[in-house]
């Protein structure tokens, strides 16, 4: 964004700053849709989707999954939006993402709380602990290109901070797209290994934000 088009945006107050202008709301959709029809089909090449994913999804543990990621992928949207926006509230964002991740937790400790003690081992490390990061984080790296192109056209101030929101929205995007391939269910397997991959993508964002973002 042009510094011009910044001063007529904060001119123009904190609502007319929200309303993008005509047109901008299809560009942004589309630029993300490319982001993520790219983590897509690199997950089609490098795993594909799981065999038995009907089977899975009858399971209400899936669900549970999914629902905790999308609950992420929105809560990091939103906090990438709002870093964004000059002026915008950004007080509720810790506890916006924090949310998700302390039900999860909670869910997860309860579960190992409760099994067998021969059987936790297995609920937190699952089969698949040490390429789950991995991918996830290779997945997001279309999301990530993505979503920094849409703030370079917005006017983010903290430019360390929005990267870093900007890497985690790719990051939990990612995962749901990850969903379709991995065969863990265990809320302490999603709660902590699922996170660990979504951190890599925040470190990335919040390393190349003050060099990308800059405007």
């Amino acid at each position: 964004m042009k510094t011009d088009d910044l001063i007529a945006m904060l001119a123009s107050g904190p609502d007319v700053a929200a309303a993008p202008p005509p047109g901008a709301r299809w560009r942004a959709a589309g630029t993300l849709t490319a982001g993520v029809l790219g983590s897509v089909a690199l997950m089609a090449m490098l795993l594909g989707v799981r065999p038995n994913l009907e089977q899975l999804a009858r399971l209400p543990d899936f669900w549970i999954k999914v629902g905790f990621v999308a609950c992420l992928c929105l809560a990091a949207w939103q906090a990438s939006r709002r870093l964004c926006m000059p002026g915008a509230p950004t007080r509720a964002l810790p506890l916006l993402l924090a949310l998700p991740l302390l039900l999860m937790w909670a869910l997860g400790a309860l579960i190992l709380q409760e099994a067998p003690a021969g059987q936790r081992a297995e609920l937190f490390w699952g089969a698949t602990w040490r390429s789950c990061p991995l991918l996830i984080a290779t997945l997001s790296l279309p999301i990530l290109a993505a979503v920094l192109r849409l703030m370079r056209q917005l006017a983010p101030t903290r430019l360390r901070l929005a990267g870093a929101a900007a890497g985690f929205a790719a990051g939990a995007m990612a995962a749901l797209v990850y969903c379709l391939h991995c065969p863990e269910l265990a809320a302490s397997f999603v709660g902590f290994w699922y996170v660990l991959g979504m951190l890599v993508p925040t470190a990335i964002g919040a390393a190349l934000g003050p060099k990308v973002l800059a405007w």
